[in-house]
């Protein structure tokens, strides 16, 4: 009953929320760093590879001592169910099926002391607002996405192009309106919003009409749509700032619509040989897609495996069958991600972050000195190889990856017990580090700020974001 009391709040507040972001005037540009046009820039794009659902890091890139599968073992032996490879990096090993990527550790840096929010009772929702806006939720005013302010503040390096692009996450399965909350731009205006696109193969379905609707039929609904807009909440409640900035995001599309550059959107027009290296299925094309994206000049782009409840990443039960699937489904795409990148030259002016809201283990839920309700029950003794792998939710210990735009190369950053509970001992960070240092490589202020509701709003709660100069050149 906590579960849905909380989470129909969440929705609630969120949705208020948007209504009153929507009666807004334009933000007023708040007091700008005097530093910000002499920032020197290591990054021109970023594309976010988003592992959603809780990546365990003892069983990807933070492996602990292996433990086989025997019945009758005790849940607390259980530190990492696979065993380890060895990466590009001395010393360094990532665990089993995750080969390829341990083959381009020596072109970024491996951050093992990520520490996810405290936010009370854990839902994954609230954790991936958190970690894509900075901010807890609920908010009094929508907030806009890591994209969205990336996308206002550096604008289009394409203008053609949508400068935020989101690949791989339907909202018609579990949880659609949480997940509906935070891709957004929230104050900044529709058109800093996300390109959505749900499936990489139907790319091109997202920039072109229907098949069998010809041009004047299109513009008669494009018209019609934005009739149905004007008569709806935002025509009646809306800023003028807001709806200018809903029309331009719809004019925006439609020149997308008619450009050569919607090709790019196109899977089919990629080499046959270069296709297959990518294809594992609906995450593994993304990132083909990201790539073909980011050289036509894609600013922000994020790849998810998608968040659905009980499924993927989200394991609560079958960990580690689940986790060998999910391994097959991003290592050898990740990995070919980051060789064409570098090998054109767009690493070097691109960031890549591999991620998750948080991280897994056998018998803490939360943190070791701030546990929360466990959400489910591992028995003691495991007789099934269903029980055998990470169901619990874990915040004090994750791992990420980045890769591109002024990221030192192979190194690795921060450390974790190698015993539980394996938590972060060395180097912690949060997100809000993380945002900055993006910002900072991109050459966005860290005091940049608007006024909203007469109070400056910041990139990170009250611009208390620090670089994490140890992950930069």
């Amino acid at each position: 009953m906590n579960y849905l009391k909380s989470r129909r709040d969440f929705i609630k507040k969120t949705s208020a929320a948007a209504m009153a972001t929507m009666g807004m005037g334009a933000p007023l540009a708040g007091l700008l760093s005097s530093c910000e046009s002499k920032m020197k820039t290591t990054a021109d794009s970023v594309i976010l590879l988003f592992m959603a659902g809780g990546m365990a890091h003892t069983e990807t890139f933070d492996p602990k001592r292996h433990t086989p599968f025997r019945k009758g073992m005790e849940a607390k032996e259980i530190l990492s169910t696979f065993p380890s490879i060895p990466t590009k990096l001395d010393g360094i090993q990532f665990s089993e099926g995750l080969e390829n990527i341990a083959s381009v550790m020596d072109k970024g840096t491996l951050i093992r002391s990520y520490q996810a929010a405290d936010l009370g009772h854990i839902l994954h929702t609230r954790h991936q607002y958190h970690f894509h806006t900075c901010y807890e939720p609920p908010q009094s005013v929508v907030v806009p996405h890591l994209g969205s302010w990336i996308a206002k503040e550096k604008g289009a390096l394409n203008p053609v192009i949508p400068p935020f692009i989101n690949i791989g996450q339907r909202f018609t399965v579990g949880e659609g309106e949480e997940l509906k909350a935070f891709h957004t731009a929230g104050f900044l205006g529709s058109e800093y919003g996300p390109f959505m696109i749900p499936d990489p193969t139907s790319g091109l379905d997202s920039v072109r009409p229907p098949v069998g609707m010809d041009t004047k039929r299109f513009e008669s609904r494009n018209q019609l749509y934005k009739d149905l807009i004007a008569a709806g909440p935002m025509g009646e409640f809306g800023s003028d700032y807001q709806k200018e900035s809903l029309k331009r995001s719809m004019e925006q599309a439609y020149i997308l619509l008619n450009s050569p550059e919607a090709k790019a959107f196109d899977l089919s027009q990629e080499p046959k040989e270069s296709y297959d290296k990518y294809n594992t299925g609906k995450f593994g094309l993304g990132c083909l897609l990201a790539k073909r994206l980011v050289n036509q000049g894609a600013r922000y782009i994020t790849v998810t495996t998608e968040y659905e409840p009980f499924m993927g990443w989200d394991t609560h039960d079958n960990g580690h069958t689940r986790l060998k699937d999910m391994k097959k489904l991003i290592d050898a795409p990740i990995a070919q991600l980051i060789k064409d990148l570098d090998e054109s030259g767009k690493l070097d002016r691109t960031i890549v972050l591999v991620a998750s809201e948080f991280s897994r283990d056998m018998l803490t839920e939360g943190r070791p000195d701030l546990k929360v309700k466990d959400q489910v029950q591992v028995p003691d003794i495991v007789e099934d190889l269903k029980n055998f792998g990470m169901h619990r939710h874990f915040t004090d210990g994750c791992s990420m990856l980045m890769f591109g735009g002024g990221i030192k190369r192979g190194h690795v950053f921060g450390k974790t017990a190698d015993e539980r509970p394996c938590k972060t001992i060395e180097n912690p960070i949060k997100i809000d580090g993380i945002h900055q240092t993006i910002y900072h490589a991109l050459g966005i202020a860290s005091d940049l700020n608007y006024e909203i509701e007469q109070r400056p709003f910041y990139t990170t709660p009250d611009g208390h974001g620090k670089v994490e100069t140890g992950l930069l050149t």
